[in-house]
């Protein structure tokens, strides 16, 4: 095992990484964000049934399916649409592979639907919506929130996973609810949305005060030196950064309910609502087989983020 100074630098380079992730998130997914347009894709083998015969295919699709889904068939790829987001659907740089908590949930959609491989077409959180109803991709993963301003434009799925600011505590902490926080010292990061709320939080009384900090590296090491005795942060990204940095002994309190939820899905066409009822099926599959929980804990992630199917059911507008 690697020193303890080996482990910190290491945690320091993967915080600053996922601090700048974060704050993409942060203004990507809740909102239009600012990104670079870029045509990078990648393509990604699932386990799913080989195309079907391309002469069976018609404008309605072949038997029991939707036209997309024989369309998607016959190319033999779902094209997908992110801005290239970690921790939830991204290119690793150092594998090249399809990454991220969406991702794995849509290979095993598109699996499941006979797909072969999945496409990931890298494109500007502001123009995923646009490039999908422009046609150039099949539909929308991107830790994208369900708003109404949104379902204007698309149809969604129904929710994937829920997500919102998340505790930090020490592994061996008193704190087991967010009662408890009264009596604590919270750290936030400057300038962000959990900042207002912890701030909130010392105004009512809920804790006993706040402690700011520049970065998010600074925070989690805050918490993991014993300087402030909890941090409140984004959930998903903590939960990620504590599953790939062993070397800090600190966990997400749970059971948490976040106070500023967002509920995740999919875009899809207007045009394709066939197409979105079998997506909805097979997700709506996942959850009762427990097999989208299963994702989700392989990601860091505790119940408090798992959407069921009845509370999980989008109604969209059109």
């Amino acid at each position: 095992m690697k020193k303890k100074i080996m482990n910190l630098t290491k945690t320091m380079s993967l915080l600053v990484c996922l601090f700048m992730m974060a704050a993409l998130f942060l203004t990507g997914c809740g909102s239009a964000a600012s990104k670079t347009q870029n045509t990078a894709s990648i393509v990604e083998e699932t386990t799913g049934a080989p195309a079907g015969d391309s002469a069976a295919a018609t404008d309605m699709g072949t038997e029991g399916e939707s036209a997309l889904l024989t369309k998607i068939k016959e190319k033999g790829v779902l094209t997908v649409a992110s801005s290239n987001d970690a921790p939830f659907a991204y290119i690793d740089v150092e594998t090249g592979g399809f990454e991220g908590i969406d991702a794995v949930i849509i290979k095993e959609i598109a699996s499941r639907l006979g797909i072969e491989k999945v496409e990931m077409k890298e494109i500007a959180f502001e123009n995923l919506l646009i490039e999908l109803n422009n046609g150039s991709v099949d539909m929308v993963t991107d830790a994208m929130y369900i708003k109404d301003e949104r379902l204007e434009q698309t149809y969604f799925t129904n929710v994937w996973y829920q997500e919102g600011e998340g505790i930090i505590i020490p592994e061996d902490s008193a704190i087991s609810t967010k009662d408890d926080l009264v009596d604590v010292t919270l750290g936030a990061q400057k300038g962000t949305a959990f900042l207002e709320t912890a701030e909130e939080w010392a105004s009512a009384g809920k804790v006993k005060e706040v402690s700011i900090y520049a970065k998010q590296t600074e925070l989690m090491l805050a918490v993991d030196g014993g300087k402030v005795d909890a941090c409140i942060t984004d959930g998903i990204v903590a939960a990620y950064t504590l599953a790939q940095d062993t070397s800090l002994k600190l966990k997400l309190l749970s059971p948490y309910e976040a106070e500023a939820t967002g509920r995740i899905g999919a875009a899809i066409r207007f045009e394709d609502k066939d197409f979105l009822d079998e997506v909805n099926a097979v997700l709506d599959e996942m959850k009762e087989d427990g097999s989208l929980m299963k994702i989700l804990e392989d990601f860091g992630l505790t119940e408090d983020y798992f959407v069921g199917v009845e509370e999980g059911y989008t109604e969209n507008i059109k």
